[in-house]
């Protein structure tokens, strides 16, 4: 359903509910003076209605000037440039000459990113969307532009602890469990099994782990989880590891490939004539790897749906730079599991970045 006005929507709620507009404007934004029953009234009927405040109409009439940064790395593009995407498609939703948007990118995760969080907070941003590496290198400059009173949405991970006001992601101990349960599916014999991920580090990566490996513990303790390995998203790190992994004697029947940063272990499986032969399960999707999974060289993917992690970063931080008294949700998404038989629903449109809206499952907590 498309947003109502917001004059329209709020007297309809208000004569609905026998109260004046007054006190559904504060209802619907936190603001004291409405007892709790009246502000359930409220709140239920505008979900009813699907009732949505316009904040670029809000920052116009405030006559308040926005200014959000997103800082992010360019490398991996499969995913950082469809995350972008969202954020922009986010912003010009809700476009307006109050609101600005300034994209501030680095290499990649471990080079530039600091130098980059440290430049948007010197640009005086009301607002940052910024992906947390190192939690123990990004926490305390999180902590100084926090305090500072900037406000710190995470995006593709998790900073908890350090003053930001949110984060969107996918539920990452989840997409570990996910990998374990179809690799315990498809390799039902003894069997050791590996994890290729980015950093550590990162808490996605080892969120991602954690899932991994207790699922394998609880639902299927004839696979032996080799140590992980830490490709720091430098695809010839990964390639290299890949191939000393795989040369080994007791090489694993298994791969969960818990970053975007993929192709480089598929080459080293390419190479060694064991792609097809090891059962993958990989994250994100794109070109490359939608050939792979047809052709039944790669059993599965997770993905991450960054469009939508952008657009919802967006939109929660500058509902919360527009009424302030509400914190935004700590958002985790479902990830969604591509395999060869619903490939297409996510193929058709790989070339843009687009949300498959229909197919959205959240969790909020």
């Amino acid at each position: 359903m498309k947003d109502e006005p917001k004059s329209i929507s709020i007297k309809h709620m208000a004569e609905a509910l026998n109260i004046s507009i007054g006190t559904v404007d504060r209802a619907l934004h936190g603001r004291r003076g409405v007892s709790e029953k009246t502000k359930a009234r409220v709140l239920k009927m505008a979900e009813q209605i699907g009732y949505k405040p316009n904040l670029a109409a809000q920052a116009l009439k405030l006559n308040r000037r926005i200014s959000i940064g997103v800082v992010l790395p360019k490398h991996i593009s499969y995913f950082f440039d469809p995350l972008r995407a969202g954020i922009r498609a986010a912003a010009d939703s809700a476009v307006g000459s109050q609101i600005s948007i300034e994209f501030h990118d680095y290499p990649r995760i471990g080079n530039g990113d600091i130098e980059a969080l440290k430049t948007a907070h010197a640009r005086k941003h009301d607002g940052i969307i910024f992906l947390p590496g190192d939690i123990q290198g990004f926490g305390p400059l999180i902590r100084v532009i926090s305090r500072s009173g900037t406000a710190m949405m995470c995006v593709g991970s998790d900073a908890p602890d350090t003053g930001r006001i949110g984060s969107v992601s996918t539920h990452a101990y989840v997409s570990g469990s996910i990998a374990a349960e179809l690799l315990t599916h498809k390799l039902p014999r003894k069997a050791n099994v590996a994890i290729l991920t980015g950093e550590l580090s990162t808490l996605d990566h080892a969120e991602k782990l954690s899932g991994f490996a207790a699922t394998l513990a609880i639902h299927a303790p004839h696979l032996t989880l080799l140590p992980t390995l830490e490709g720091h998203e430098k695809p010839k790190e990964a390639y290299r590891q890949a191939l000393a992994l795989m040369r080994q004697k007791d090489r694993p029947e298994g791969l969960y490939l818990s970053t975007a940063n993929s192709m480089a272990v598929i080459q080293a499986l390419q190479e060694l004539g064991q792609l097809g032969k090891v059962q993958v399960v990989a994250t994100d999707l794109f070109q490359e790897l939608a050939a792979l999974i047809k052709s039944n060289k790669v059993m599965a993917t997770l993905y991450q749906r960054p469009f939508t992690q952008g657009r919802l970063a967006f939109e929660n931080l500058l509902a919360y730079l527009m009424r302030r008294e509400v914190e935004p949700p700590i958002v985790h998404l479902a990830p969604h599991i591509i395999l060869k038989c619903n490939l297409q629903l996510f193929t058709s449109n790989l070339s843009e970045a687009t949300d498959e809206s229909d197919l959205e499952s959240e969790i909020i907590e």
